[in-house]
């Protein structure tokens, strides 16, 4: 099941970069080239959770590609603001250049902006039903607004400036925004789009979000730069509070392990039929990039 996984990921990767690109308009400026070098080299896991929820309702995989495309546009423009010196002030993304790196800041503010449109109008655009359309197209605004991501984003910003000492319920509340609500939107994409129950996989997609988070938290301790792909060791170096750093790193691992299984039980409605899907959270906890 975990080959099952991989070729899976490696699929949606592709689906996305193809759905994107299609979209992206050749003009004489440097976003074109910059939107598509944001988009390569991940992992495509939020495609890859879109294309899943949609084979579980029995969606079509050519209906959803185009939604696919927009969850990760979303997060690539997500990324490329988060690597901005006035935010993170990272020089290396996915093994490469940050997009600022590369060409210069006002292009990579420029490249997020043109992906984060870019999102709305692949939804808008995609071969579903307008119900849905519309449905996707609010859920996304409000989970990639000030009450998700990006809200998720300034409240990190605003307690590592103050020097605030978060408590475990805080940063569980922040990394649900931050990381969580772009994640549980893929999930819940395909039943949204069927007409059926997102419950379960909204369920899973919010367990699937918070252990995602942790592991990040992990890695930044105990991974690796260049299999990272990012920069390591800056939160413990800032004195910044994380689930490893009030969890301790095996009770971060434990509690991380605890959420896969909480995520798998989600999933039991549909089944064998979520095997892949319980591979992904699996391979969440156990990634090494």
């Amino acid at each position: 099941m975990a080959d099952a996984f991989k070729d899976a990921l490696k699929h949606a990767a592709e689906v996305v970069e193809i759905a994107i690109a299609q979209a992206v308009r050749p003009v004489k400026t440097p976003l074109p080239e910059a939107m598509m070098y944001a988009v390569r080299g991940g992992k495509s896991l939020r495609g890859f959770l879109v294309l899943e929820g949609a084979r579980l309702h029995g969606v079509e995989e050519r209906i959803v590609a185009l939604i696919a495309g927009a969850i990760e546009a979303m997060h690539a423009y997500s990324l490329i603001h988060d690597d901005l010196p006035c935010m993170d002030d990272d020089d290396i993304r996915r093994g490469k250049p940050t997009v600022h790196q590369k060409w210069d800041e006002a292009t990579a503010v420029l490249t997020g902006d043109a992906l984060q449109a870019l999102a709305f109008e692949l939804i808008m655009t995609a071969d579903i039903a307008p119900e849905a359309k519309v449905v996707l197209a609010h859920a996304l605004a409000v989970e990639s607004g000030e009450r998700g991501m990006v809200g998720g984003q300034a409240a990190d910003i605003a307690a590592e400036s103050a020097g605030a000492a978060l408590t475990l319920a805080e940063i569980e509340s922040l990394q649900a925004k931050k990381t969580g609500a772009l994640i549980e939107w893929a999930c819940a994409a395909g039943p949204r789009i069927a007409g059926a129950d997102d419950m379960p996989l909204r369920q899973y997609g919010r367990a699937l979000g918070r252990a995602f988070q942790i592991a990040d938290d992990i890695l930044d301790v105990t991974g690796d730069a260049e299999a990272v792909g990012k920069a390591v060791g800056k939160d413990h170096a800032a004195g910044k509070a994380t689930f490893v750093s009030l969890l301790g790193l095996d009770g971060a691992k434990s509690r991380a392990v605890e959420l896969v299984d909480e995520a798998c039980d989600a999933l039991d409605v549909y089944k064998g039929a979520a095997d892949t899907l319980k591979a992904a959270a699996r391979f969440v906890v156990q990634r090494t990039h």
